[in-house]
């Protein structure tokens, strides 16, 4: 009959799911640590909580699997990582991919009523492991859509819940399948996106991006031998330099992680292999700068925070994004007028508004500024843009950078071109902290910045920012807008290094 073959396959899923097949985990601490090194540089945190994971299991033998979300840009390492935990402790490693996905029967499953039902990816994922404890990574989970067919986020509320997923009920199977042995291990580029309630049941590890040295060092002890093994060129063959392998940091690719950087250093392993399967090769061909130049042709980045703030009105900002920080130019003009102020450059409300408190303050302060409390706006218009005008922005963290463009536009003295900063303004001229510190820092270390301008509420994150950074880069944290005018602007008038001078007085008092 029509239904025996429903029957059958439904019976097939039944019999062939591990339903006590438990593969036994590695307790060996030393063994866990050492594994995750070889295959991952840096990550400390996840490296950390995977090691006190395993030193609970090691302790109490039932300790339900922990539910990790790995947050960060593209190309740090995320979803490579699960594989790595995976070996490390030895279970079988599972990968399903949510982006896109919008469909709520995609994670539970199809009642068996309907023609072609089948589980879910879960238990699809479970059998194809074998065993009932696999790490399973959840990749992209920021992506996951939602529309008319239910949201696929609210289905994952009891998969990724300690408390409930020991009764985890598939549509299609109706029957309840122990998930609480599973390691869970999310990835997503940013956290906005997720719900909060799916938000609450994960245990959020932030993964930044890398500085430039911890790029070498990636790419002299992974990325340089994989792209020599996979072109046919061992190292007796090839060689790369380091001074060939930074100028492709830091003149052929701009990112947070390491995915260009791979590819850009397989395009010169490419162009030696043409030449020894050509036969024009040395017998050991040396990759230094002038051979990547000729290689990967043009220079794709130059620093450009030199040119674009020499001139009165423009101010180097720092910016966080879905790929890592950025520095961001906020660029102020003045023409005659009759008070406007014109916004460009896609910005959010908040980020209007931002602009808009900058200016009351800039107001407040005209007299110690050296303007004319009176009439300095009367006859002209001002016009702030933020490129680049394709990209939308938002966000309260470019106020400080919004005043100092203004009073620099306002007494025509330029900001020093070595200086970035980053806070939040009220209209009593504080600064407040922001988010993303470090990879701000970061995205200032990668462009050059000699100079950084913190809130003083975000010295506690400095603990997280790299040595490296903290070495190469000078950091001054304010509490006042009237401190930043002082670090900020080349040769500050007497009025703007008083008020400094008074604002650091109150804030040490």
């Amino acid at each position: 009959s029509a239904e025996y073959t429903v029957t059958r396959t439904y019976l097939e899923w039944l019999v062939e799911l591990p339903w006590s097949i438990s593969t036994e985990d590695h307790i060996e601490l030393a063994e866990v640590r050492r594994c995750l090194d070889e295959d991952h540089y840096d990550l400390d945190k996840v490296k950390k909580r995977i090691v006190e994971y395993m030193a609970v299991r090691k302790l109490k033998d039932d300790k339900k699997g922990p539910i990790l979300c790995l947050v960060g840009p593209p190309g740090v390492g995320k979803t490579s990582l699960g594989r790595s935990v995976a070996r490390a402790i030895g279970r079988k490693f599972v990968r399903i991919s949510l982006g896109g996905v919008r469909d709520e029967a995609e994670i539970r499953g199809h009642r068996r009523t309907y023609v072609g039902s089948l589980p879910g990816r879960i238990v699809q994922g479970i059998k194809k492991a074998g065993t009932n404890n696999p790490v399973f990574v959840l990749d992209e989970i920021d992506k996951l859509g939602h529309d008319f067919r239910g949201d696929p986020a609210s289905a994952l509320l009891e998969v990724l819940d300690p408390e409930q997923n020991s009764t985890f009920s598939d549509h299609y199977l109706e029957v309840t399948f122990d998930l609480s042995k599973v390691m869970f291990i999310a990835t997503a580029n940013q956290l906005d996106p997720i719900p909060w309630a799916l938000r609450d049941r994960l245990e959020i590890i932030e993964l930044p991006g890398y500085t430039r040295q911890e790029k070498k060092m990636i790419a002299r002890a992974f990325l340089v031998p994989k792209q020599l093994e996979e072109h046919g060129l061992g190292h007796d063959k090839c060689e790369i330099t380091d001074d060939a392998v930074f100028e492709v940091i830091d003149s052929y690719t701009r990112e947070a992680g390491v995915r260009n950087l791979e590819r850009e250093i397989g395009s010169t392993c490419r162009a030696v292999a043409v030449k020894v399967a050509e036969g024009n090769a040395k017998e050991h061909e040396v990759i230094g700068v002038d051979e990547v130049r000729e290689y990967l042709g043009p220079t794709k980045y130059v620093s450009e925070v030199a040119d674009r703030t020499s001139e009165p009105g423009v101010a180097t900002g720092l910016a966080w994004t879905a790929v890592g920080g950025d520095i961001l130019f906020i660029e102020a003009t003045k023409m005659p007028g009759k008070g406007k102020l014109t916004l460009t450059g896609q910005l959010g409300d908040v980020m209007k508004e931002s602009v808009t408190a900058a200016l009351s303050f800039v107001r407040s302060r005209a007299a110690a500024l050296g303007l004319d409390p009176g009439n300095f706006l009367e006859n002209v218009d001002l016009h702030v843009h933020v490129p680049a005008g394709s990209v939308p922005k938002d966000g309260p963290s470019a106020g400080v950078t919004m005043y100092t463009a203004l009073v620099s536009l306002l007494t025509g003295h330029p900001v020093r071109p070595d200086v970035a900063m980053t806070g939040e303004i009220t209209l009593r001229g504080n600064v407040l902290q922001i988010g993303g510190l470090k990879e701000k820092l970061l995205a200032a270390h990668r462009a050059g910045i000699k100079r950084v301008i913190i809130p003083e509420r975000n010295v506690k994150d400095l603990i997280d920012v790299p040595d490296e950074v903290k070495k190469e880069i000078e950091i001054h944290s304010v509490k006042r807008m009237d401190e930043v005018l002082a670090l900020a602007l080349t040769d500050p008038p007497q009025g703007i290094k008083d008020l400094a001078a008074q604002a650091a007085a109150e804030a040490n008092a």
